[in-house]
């Protein structure tokens, strides 16, 4: 919380928890702060970041340096009842270390917005394939019956628990990478 001076009076400013993902050429920031009220932006296109607004009379305040440079014009804002959602649009279409500029830890009230973060070599993928609710349990995958009653070669289960083996080690490390965006701060 920041102090604020106003008539030899001190006002506390807080903080909205803020979760943030991004894409290739955009950044989501996601202010939840239900029934917020008179609630103002500001995007500069050097990457700043300012919001504020009053909730039951109690001012918030973020007012972060991005990582890097944005587009203004190309950003939106969607208000709602429980969040205001910012898609702020990259200057530059690449991935981006972290969100902020600063080099120490990241403000308490950033979160990462596990609901829309993808990492940087799932982008594509997502892109096109989603599936949405689509039930896959009745489907025929082309395997006949008989096959799966054969005893397989000692060849063929041991590159079978190879392939298993770098699956969970691959799913492994992209958790702890989610872990480490959300825990560590980025150099």
């Amino acid at each position: 919380m920041g102090p604020a001076q106003k008539e030899n009076t001190i006002i506390l400013i807080r903080h909205p928890t803020v979760k943030w993902a991004q894409r290739s050429d955009k950044i989501y920031l996601t202010v939840e702060l239900p029934d917020a009220k008179d609630v103002k932006v500001k995007l500069e296109p050097e990457g700043r970041f300012i919001f504020s607004a009053t909730k039951d009379g109690i001012p918030y305040e973020v007012d972060i340096e991005l990582y890097d440079k944005i587009n203004v014009e190309e950003s939106k804002v969607s208000s709602g009842v429980r969040n205001i959602v910012y898609v702020i649009k990259k200057a530059e279409n690449k991935w981006w270390g972290k969100l902020v500029k600063q080099e120490a830890k990241s403000p308490v009230f950033l979160k990462v917005d596990w609901d829309k973060w993808v990492d940087e070599d799932e982008e594509n993928e997502k892109a096109g394939m989603d599936f949405g609710d689509m039930d896959f349990s009745n489907l025929d995958m082309g395997e006949d019956d008989y096959d799966l009653d054969e005893p397989k070669d000692d060849e063929e289960a041991k590159e079978e628990e190879e392939t298993k083996r770098k699956e969970k080690g691959d799913l492994l490390q992209r958790l702890l990478r989610r872990l480490m965006l959300d825990c560590i701060p980025q150099r």
